[in-house]
């Protein structure tokens, strides 16, 4: 088992790679770290000397001072090579850099001289160095306005603003979770690579990505409808764009019912992908779920009886509660990285319709059982 430390631990990239790596526990365990140790060399110390990996994601990314953001970022390479120097820690260390580091501007400058003081490190003292040049990264729960354009974009429409284009460039893109796999990889493969450029997943102009967030906004957000999903760039994009709704106030949604004398029509979901749907009774007081999917898209949608869907951030203490009726016919959509049930509160037989968009493979099941 490899003892894993994140620096930027809670950060975009850092998160993610924090709960990937919890998924497997068998393999890997997490060194916490929070970022006051930079602050106090003690902790620092205690840090780095149980580490087995460190991954340094801590930077700043923006700053209205470009010198400050050069400053901060070197100074945080150093701080950790110093810490290393004193320990006698032989770690295998990965640093994210980026391919900034080609442009005449301080932000890749810091990045680049950052990489090479741990690569000095490593070939004077026995470490490996792993200095990943990465893409533009994007992903769920990034910080809009800080972390990438799709961030921000994601953000504004879900949140009743308009995006614009300063500068319609192509970019190269790698969705998070791809990013972390890569970094899982490397920290299994255990080889120095002083240069390890990571591949783009996609190409895109920046209008070719807001034309499809904007469908999105329009048949999901506005219809519930699931979209024209091509690959796996747009179903990753369509997970990031999720991520970004205020769940407590878009959810549960009504559906829309047509009633005559035979009784009562209603479309529960509308499909550009396919998937699998099923249907369920669950009897009163009985709890089904509690459990989260990192890729999967999935809704629950309550036609008869009483429920309370409970949805919690894998690493939040908050729970969202949705209650549902039949008699009011309601769905609600289950975002990645949320553990989610769903309970029968009524005195009657709960029915509910389920639709996720993949077939259950039991070997690739992306279902991790955890308690709301």
């Amino acid at each position: 088992m490899k003892k894993i430390g994140i620096t930027g631990q809670n950060g975009f990239v850092g998160r993610h790679l924090y709960n990937t790596l919890g998924l497997s526990p068998e393999d890997f365990q997490r060194i916490d770290f929070q970022k006051e140790y930079f602050e106090d060399d003690t902790k620092l110390d205690k840090f780095v000397a149980q580490c087995d990996v460190i991954v340094h994601l801590a930077a700043m990314n923006r700053h209205e001072s470009e010198q400050f953001i050069y400053e901060t970022n070197v100074g945080l390479a150093k701080k950790l090579v110093d810490s290393l120097k004193r320990t006698g820690s032989n770690a295998h260390v990965m640093i994210s850099s980026s391919t900034q580091e080609e442009r005449d501007n301080l932000y890749g400058k810091s990045k680049k001289e950052g990489r090479e003081a741990l690569a000095n490190w490593a070939q004077e003292n026995g470490g490996k160095i792993t200095g990943l040049i990465i893409p533009n990264v994007f992903g769920a729960f990034g910080k809009p306005f800080y972390n990438s354009f799709i961030s921000t974009f994601c953000y504004q429409l879900t949140h009743g603003e308009t995006p614009t284009i300063a500068t319609d460039g192509e970019v190269k893109l790698i969705y998070v979770q791809e990013l972390v796999e890569t970094i899982v990889n490397e920290i299994k493969e255990g080889n120095s690579k002083t240069e390890y450029f990571v591949e783009p997943t996609a190409i895109k102009k920046v209008s070719e990505v807001l034309a499809l967030l904007n469908d999105y906004r329009t048949k999901y957000f506005d219809g519930g409808e699931i979209p024209v999903i091509n690959d796996s760039f747009e179903h990753n994009l369509f997970n990031t764009y999720r991520s970004y709704i205020d769940h407590k106030t878009h959810y549960p949604v009504k559906f829309t019912q047509h009633t005559d004398p035979r009784g009562a029509f209603v479309e529960v979901i509308r499909l550009g992908i396919g998937g699998q749907c099923s249907f369920s009774t669950t009897v009163p007081g009985i709890t089904r779920g509690n459990h989260f999917h990192t890729r999967k898209i999935e809704r629950f949608a309550v036609i008869k009886g009483k429920a309370l869907i409970q949805l919690r951030k894998i690493d939040s203490d908050e729970v969202l509660d949705f209650y549902l009726d039949g008699n009011e016919p309601a769905y609600v959509d289950m975002p990645i990285w949320y553990t989610h049930n769903i309970k029968n509160i009524g005195e009657e037989e709960l029915y509910t319709i389920f639709w996720i968009n993949e077939a259950f493979n039991p070997e690739n099941a992306d279902t991790y059982f955890l308690e709301v």
